[in-house]
């Protein structure tokens, strides 16, 4: 059975921003924009982690913290624009798992919840099986964070393997250079659009002679994957 993360954020973009990519990697997920009904839901639904924004406009989030320490010990990571140690401190001191600062990636999000559970005692098993690609060719680990190309391992930068993954979850699919920018990084990165060539770039370079027919340029438009998943 996936394990559920409950998300709780007042900013749409980044709730169902998190929501996607925690579904892809095998998560049952539940939103919430609101604090008051994430204590409901908190005391009425299984909840395995929850994944929570401290700036919440009804309830405060330390408000929730508690709540979420209180009812069975639900393991917590935050999310937060409070970036100084005195604010990290005060949330790790009100019992916070991890602590993740905006803008964020939200590959790197999925990956501390990943850890989170493990270290709570979870099982990875609601994590996403190992994809592969061209017949075996390219296969995906996201639980593990790896990536094997003919039987040998990616050493991929974050930027890299969220490029990869991005485009790994519908082959075939064009994505804008824009829906990339949101994907690996975060909608935040305003600016960050024009970059994504560069990196594409250093992509195919690591997968070598596969490179250009595996990330596909479409002319005025962005990349695709240009493998097939295998059934």
């Amino acid at each position: 059975m996936a394990l559920t993360v409950l998300v709780v954020e007042d900013e749409k973009e980044i709730r169902e921003l998190l929501r996607r990519y925690l579904e892809r990697a095998g998560y049952g997920v539940l939103t919430t924009g609101s604090g008051a009904e994430a204590v409901r839901l908190l005391g009425e639904r299984g909840i395995d982690l929850t994944l929570l924004d401290l700036g919440l406009p009804d309830v405060d989030g330390d408000e929730v913290l508690r709540e979420a320490r209180e009812r069975g010990r639900v393991p917590v990571v935050v999310l937060t624009a409070r970036t100084t140690v005195e604010d990290r401190i005060h949330g790790l001191r009100l019992g916070a798992d991890d602590y993740v600062t905006k803008p964020f990636s939200p590959t790197e999000v999925v990956l501390r919840v990943t850890a989170v559970l493990q270290r709570a005692g979870g099982t990875a098993a609601g994590a996403a099986p190992v994809s592969s690609y061209g017949e075996g060719r390219l296969r995906i680990d996201e639980a593990r964070h790896e990536a094997e190309l003919d039987g040998s391992s990616l050493e991929l930068t974050p930027t890299e393997w969220g490029l990869l993954t991005a485009l790994a979850s519908v082959p075939g699919r064009v994505f804008s250079r824009y829906e990339l920018v949101n994907r690996v990084r975060g909608y935040e990165f305003t600016g960050y659009e024009r970059t994504i060539d560069s990196h594409v770039k250093n992509l195919r370079h690591k997968l070598g002679g596969a490179g250009s027919d595996l990330v596909k340029t479409v002319l005025g438009v962005g990349y695709r994957l240009g493998w097939a998943r295998d059934t």
